[in-house]
């Protein structure tokens, strides 16, 4: 067990039943807490409830008998010490508007949600601070770190990184999330672990159509290298540490979704270079890739804060603007040289 990690019964809520909320929930679960997870469709949370089983989203793991799963949000909130936001960015917003009766007075509210809203191009836990009543607004906290959810289900070793304004009730959120194989750092730099957990998916992407074309490893590593001077580009800009970026949140993540085969916005790349269209390759997916929306928001967002992102725009042009995957390929290739560190 992590020294200072929560060992008391905990009430944990879990808002958002796809895959991460899922092994979120199991991995509090596994550690004898009470959690009740939340899912918007009634005949998910029937099933997860039915058969100990998330088969649509977290096939093969067998869930505890400490969770149980609800598609009413009083019922997921009632008594929670700590709330976990895991849907989908596009989704957090009316999520938190329909929770705010039922939310907790005391505990962390911790956003494991990875992107940038659409349209008000805000992080995460921005979206929930303008939605939240002021007084709940310091306990927000964002969770981070290199994590695909079947690894973090089936209790393999992970490092994370939790992320507040008030630093403690930041290391209280560390505190109930570590365990034995998993190790929480805190940071008070929320915008660096928010950009880079957001901006890594736009890379896999990227990465992924690179390894699609066949183009090798020296051509993912450039990719993984550029993507990451990307990140912290925009990120210290907005303000965040720019060491930040070469941690758990930023370089960490960012290896693991550009390399690793469980990672759907690696897997659009791939399908994109191989000729599929954008709508063929999210139809077939039961999962969000959240690089795909993402994309767009960071493109906006680079352009109205004055940012380059050579790389987020070529992903950009491609997903939206119907540029060729390999035409995007050469237009990164054959941009005019610089200083690295521009």
């Amino acid at each position: 067990m992590q020294p200072g990690a929560t060992t008391e019964r905990l009430e944990v809520a879990v808002l958002g039943a796809g895959s991460w909320g899922t092994a979120i929930a199991k991995l509090f679960a596994d550690r004898g807490h009470s959690v009740r997870l939340w899912a918007r469709r009634g005949e998910l949370a029937h099933a997860i409830e039915a058969h100990a089983e998330n088969a649509s989203y977290l096939p093969g793991h067998r869930l505890p008998a400490t969770l149980h799963a609800t598609s009413q949000l009083q019922r997921a909130l009632s008594g929670a010490q700590v709330v976990y936001f895991v849907v989908p960015s596009h989704g957090l917003r009316e999520v938190v508007q329909e929770a705010i009766p039922y939310l907790p007075e005391q505990g962390p509210l911790v956003s494991a949600t990875k992107g940038i809203e659409n349209g008000s191009l805000l992080l995460m836990t921005q979206v929930l601070e303008e939605v939240l009543p002021e007084r709940m607004r310091r306990r927000v906290c964002a969770a981070g770190g290199p994590s695909f959810a079947h690894e973090v289900a089936a209790g393999l070793p992970a490092a994370l990184c939790m992320a507040g304004a008030d630093r403690a009730l930041t290391q209280q959120a560390r505190d109930q999330l570590a365990g034995d194989r998993t190790r929480v750092y805190d940071t008070e730099d929320v915008i660096g672990v928010e950009v880079g957990g957001a901006l890594k998916n736009v890379m896999a992407i990227a990465a992924g159509a690179s390894d699609g074309f066949g183009f090798g490893h020296n051509a993912r590593a450039a990719l993984i290298t550029r993507g990451l001077a990307e990140m912290a580009r925009l990120a210290t800009h907005l303000g965040a540490n720019p060491l930040t970026l070469s941690g758990l949140s930023g370089l960490g993540d960012l290896v693991l979704t550009c390399t690793g085969d469980l990672s759907r916005n690696r897997r659009v790349g791939m399908e994109l270079a191989r000729g599929r269209s954008l709508q063929a390759v999210l139809g077939d997916m039961h999962m969000v890739a959240e690089g795909v929306r993402t994309a767009k928001s960071a493109y906006e967002l680079a352009r109205r804060e004055g940012i380059d992102m050579p790389i987020t725009t070529e992903v950009y042009r491609a997903l939206y603007e119907g540029k060729a995957p390999l035409d995007a390929v050469v237009s990164l290739m054959s941009r005019s040289s610089r200083h690295e560190r521009d």
